[in-house]
């Protein structure tokens, strides 16, 4: 989840790129035993170690509420809740907070940092190199850190995560299964996120071949966000809003202008689709943050190297739909589309 200007975005590489020549971390809490640091793979923990974690999270919203209690409720299991201690902060949709957060994590050398949405990501990987770094809510790592390739889905490094990308051809398909008729689609997104400039881009790219229409239509904030919906939805038949943090934040003013327009929007997650959409194929957040956790586990008792761990990905998807909005706009969906809680 993810936005940087490209400028930024280019200055980062630049870290990043230096960031990524180093592995490990260094803790605050006791060292597992043979004195690695947990990111180098060492043996297992000493008794009694307790670990620091410190969670950079974007923004309140539910899907990144949901990612980081699984993440949290993950460590706890595994190493009971006398084990592990949480430095759990959020930025509130800023990037500048982020990197306040994580220098501030960088200050107390905590064992493993949390980056819940691409900026919280951006800001960590341009603090430390030393620190391991996972992150969550990450639609495409190599487009949040700006990078060539990501061979095997392994950025080396001390950086890695869970990604919350659902595959966009199947996204595609469902405007076609459920507006076969449509001629024109309307892709709206953040200008300043560069996962949903990947996302709408893929996008396009399926809907085009099987015979729509597409024209995109980028905001650069909340304070033209209004007035952009409201001219795609007045040049098109249906929306599509990928997954993408200023969307989430602003659900309600977006649904304040597609329903009195009459236009439906499908969206690339639940937390969207929750606010102003009719449908979405989703992961679970709280099952992404899980594995995200697991794979936390694993780093801090030297199980394993971060540097050596592949992206990983919820693979379960719900087709979901919201119920009051589809009654609003006469939708009827198929059998097989699960109501959003």
């Amino acid at each position: 989840m993810k936005k940087l200007s490209r400028l930024a975005a280019l200055g980062l590489s630049g870290a990043l790129a230096l960031g990524l020549a180093a592995c490990g971390g260094t803790g605050t809490s006791e060292t597992p035993s043979g004195g690695e640091s947990p990111a180098s793979g060492g043996e297992s923990p000493a008794a009694g170690t307790v670990y620091s974690v410190g969670i950079c999270q974007l923004a309140p919203h539910d899907a990144l509420d949901a990612a980081t209690q699984g993440f949290k409720d993950a460590l706890v299991e595994a190493f009971g809740e006398d084990g592990v201690t949480f430095d759990e902060q959020n930025a509130g949709g800023e990037y500048n907070n982020c990197a306040t957060i994580v220098d501030g994590f960088v200050a107390q050398n905590v064992d493993l940092i949390l980056a819940n949405a691409t900026y919280s990501l951006q800001a960590a990987a341009s603090a430390t190199a030393d620190i391991p770094i996972l992150g969550t809510a990450i639609t495409n790592y190599g487009v949040a850190l700006d990078l060539d390739s990501t061979e095997d889905g392994v950025l080396g490094g001390n950086i890695s995560g869970t990604s919350d990308l659902a595959p966009l051809d199947q996204q595609a398909a469902m405007i076609q299964e459920l507006f076969p008729d449509a001629q024109n689609v309307g892709l709206v997104y953040c200008s300043g996120e560069p996962n949903s400039v990947f996302q709408v881009d893929a996008v396009q790219g399926y809907l085009e071949e099987m015979g729509y229409t597409c024209t995109q239509y980028a905001f650069t904030d909340v304070n033209d966000l209004s007035s952009v919906v409201q001219t795609a939805c007045d040049n098109s038949d249906v929306l599509y809003i990928p997954t993408d943090n200023t969307a989430a934040n602003n659900t309600e003013t977006i649904a304040n202008v597609v329903i009195p327009a009459g236009v439906p929007v499908v969206c690339g997650e639940s937390g969207i689709c929750s606010g102003c959409g009719v449908a979405t194929l989703s992961i679970d957040y709280y099952e992404l943050g899980q594995i995200t956790g697991e794979m936390a586990a694993r780093i801090l008792t030297g199980e394993e190297a971060v540097s050596e761990m592949a992206i990983e990905y919820d693979t379960t998807l719900d087709k979901l739909y919201n119920a009051a909005n589809c009654e609003a706009l006469g939708i009827t969906v198929p059998d097989d589309y699960q109501p959003l809680e």
